[in-house]
């Protein structure tokens, strides 16, 4: 396959779009992200990159707080709307009608409207050049009952939206569950490609854990 190759830059997607909210209940902020993504699943931890000139940097730097608010696609107006304005001259929790949730360990408010909140608390901040990084534990989850089928988060009904390059694209569809290419049936109904060179016994032999 024929490829063209490009200059050195972050040519990574899908990322997810989120609103980050800071601050107090009586003072707070809204902040879009999308270089933001998981550090570690035991503690876990995650992290949002933040320019030292936006609004909410100070805040974070002071509270070493915020909630990360994944946004459905009804949202994604109220997202774009909160990636393009400061803090400084409006109120972005009015503006867009949010509704403020108190979190139950942070000072951050969750906006409400949101189907899936995870609330952070700063461990550390690390600047590598245009950004700084803060990584945080997650102490809570919050989700929408309406997502929530047999007691596991329904993706797919969520409906979360991803950011690309300027754009922004709406997740959704099921393609399949982690490991599922290693599944019998799977190899069996596909006799051709990557998936059907692997032995699925040696493969589970050989790394017994890799996939836990």
């Amino acid at each position: 396959m024929a490829k063209v190759q490009l200059k050195g830059s972050v040519m990574m997607g899908p990322l997810p779009a989120v609103m980050a909210s800071v601050g107090t209940m009586e003072s707070s902020n809204v902040i879009t992200i999308a270089w933001t993504g998981v550090l570690c699943s035991n503690p876990p931890r995650v992290y949002i990159s933040v320019r030292p000139e936006r609004h909410s940097y100070q805040i974070l730097h002071d509270t070493k707080q915020f909630v990360i608010n994944l946004a459905s696609k009804p949202l994604t107006a109220a997202v774009d709307y909160c990636g393009f304005k400061s803090g400084r001259d409006v109120d972005k929790f009015a503006e867009m009608g949010f509704t403020k949730q108190p979190a139950a360990f942070v000072d951050c408010p969750m906006i409400a409207e949101s189907p899936i909140n995870l609330e952070c608390k700063v461990f550390d901040v690390v600047n590598l050049g245009s950004h700084d990084v803060f990584m945080a534990d997650v102490v809570a989850v919050h989700v929408d009952e309406s997502i929530m089928v047999d007691g596991k988060v329904d993706f797919a009904k969520a409906g979360l939206i991803n950011y690309q390059h300027g754009e922004y694209y709406a997740n959704g569809k099921h393609l399949g569950r982690f490991g599922f290419s290693i599944q019998r049936k799977y190899i069996k109904a596909n006799g051709k490609g990557v998936a059907a060179k692997i032995d699925n016994a040696k493969f589970t032999k050989r790394n017994p854990t890799k996939h836990k």
